[in-house]
């Protein structure tokens, strides 16, 4: 609630009596007074004098720029997550994403009825990130043959962008919905990659630019039921064929052992992890077979795929 009102910026800014700070934020006072105190208590702020809070070294990571702050905007997607684990026990009861329940519209939906939250988590998704790791072929040797990439569902191209500065030779397309693609500027061009990229404004589940070398799936599959995700992977295979190769990245691990959790997947869009026998199941049926499998230098799985 501290990050959705601003709190901490207002009090490095040198406000600290609980009145100003209420009219800054448009609360009441006592209601905020009492939420402070509690923070308080927790190791958060101090209570210097009565009714005058201050930052200390713990709250200060309020004021930096990450996915902690977006976590935390209520406004933001960071309400959406919250709000999304009163689903959680009506997810196991029926083995369905419970987010349409709790929020009128299915996840995906929701993103595109409300701009703003949109916003807010494609920025999440970026500053929740490092760097990319562009090593995301099994053998860095094949990339010599390696021409045209298709970061499917790549976000604002963080990963492409990545991959383009790592391989001069290498040109890069990136699809995703229209509202994401439109802030790829704001990455390739400070990348200085905007001459070898071009987008593609659409769902992945739609026809994918055919021909290219290699379909790069990352951190996707993990966002979606097996119906869809095995759609993805035939749209890939479909634009692949017959040369190219699919490489995931994320969402699938060696074993089952590595691929547990994702529980707020499950309220929400009904993705979860998945080990390597599980994804060659959806490979097959989308005319995919395994062709490589092993971890990146940053600890990545890496899984190649070509078209059957």
């Amino acid at each position: 609630m501290v990050v959705t009102l601003g709190v901490a910026e207002h009090m490095a800014d040198g406000v600290t009596k609980v009145g100003e700070l209420a009219r800054r934020t448009d609360c009441d006072g006592e209601s905020l007074a009492r939420v402070l105190r509690r923070l308080v208590a927790n190791g958060l702020f101090e209570e210097p004098a009565e009714d005058e809070f201050t930052l200390n070294e713990a709250a200060r990571v309020f004021l930096e720029p990450g996915p902690l702050r977006g976590g935390l905007n209520l406004d933001g997607h960071g309400g959406r997550l919250a709000g999304a684990w009163t689903g959680l026990l009506d997810a196991v009861r029926s083995g369905r994403p419970t987010y349409q329940g709790v929020f009128g519209l299915p996840f995906w939906e929701d993103l595109d009825a409300h701009p703003g939250l949109a916003e807010s988590y494609d920025s999440m998704m970026v500053e929740g990130r490092h760097v990319p790791d562009p090593a995301v072929l099994v053998h860095d040797a094949d990339w010599a043959d390696v021409r045209h990439v298709v970061d499917v569902g790549g976000g604002t191209g963080a990963m492409l962008a990545e991959i383009l500065r790592a391989r001069p030779h290498v040109h890069g397309t990136l699809v995703d919905l229209p509202r994401t693609v439109a802030r790829s500027g704001e990455i390739f061009g400070p990348a200085g990659v905007a001459d070898r990229a071009t987008v593609a404004p659409q769902s992945f589940f739609e026809p994918l630019p055919a021909g290219a070398d290699v379909y790069l799936i990352q951190s996707v599959l993990l966002d979606w039921p097996d119906e869809e995700a095995t759609r993805l992977l035939t749209r890939c295979a479909e634009a692949a064929a017959p040369n190219g190769r699919v490489v995931v990245v994320g969402g699938v691990s060696a074993d089952r052992a590595a691929g547990k959790g994702g529980l707020l997947l499950m309220v929400m869009t009904g993705g979860k992890p998945r080990s390597l026998d599980e994804f060659r199941v959806l490979a097959a049926e989308a005319g995919l077979t395994v062709s490589a499998s092993g971890e990146s230098p940053s600890g990545h799985f890496i899984i190649e795929s070509r078209p059957s």
